[in-house]
């Protein structure tokens, strides 16, 4: 079983620099309390087959994740996939579309899988995940906004 959540958000910056910066999930803490620590390999540029190792933490849990860019489309388009095998496991992206006076529009969407044990419980977590959407998109545009300071 699986399901989807989608955000969008309209960010004060211009596109090239929203996108260098959600491309870097090394930012994923600044809006997402969730990660309590995160890595990228290799180092350099963000492309596609970067993984993103973090710690994260649900429902009083921690695990670990493991994501790997699957599609690198500067400044438009991010797509991931979970490769660690956890209870629930996400794939997803950003879609990032310029806007009138150097404003950027953000949807951001991914697909919980729920495997063995998690297919009960991927439910819960795709309505918890729908249910915060507008404010994660709102913590996306306050940390890129703040990050990002003219």
């Amino acid at each position: 079983m699986s399901g989807q959540f989608e955000a969008s958000v309209e960010i004060d910056r211009p596109i090239e620099a929203v996108f260098a910066y959600l491309a870097d999930g090394r930012h994923d803490p600044e809006f997402s309390p969730r990660v309590q620590e995160i890595t990228k390999t290799p180092d350099g540029p963000t492309a596609v087959g970067t993984v993103f190792r973090s710690t994260v933490k649900d429902a009083g849990m921690k695990t670990g994740r493991e994501f790997r860019i699957t599609a690198y489309e500067p400044p438009g388009l991010i797509r991931w996939t979970e490769q660690t095998k956890n209870l629930v496991t996400a794939s997803g992206g950003y879609d990032l579309e310029a806007l009138p006076g150097g404003r950027t529009r953000v949807r951001i969407f991914n697909t919980l899988e729920g495997h063995g044990i998690g297919k009960l419980l991927v439910g819960l977590a795709v309505s918890a995940a729908r249910k915060d959407a507008p404010d994660f998109g709102r913590r996306i545009k306050s940390a890129a906004e703040a990050s990002l300071a003219p």
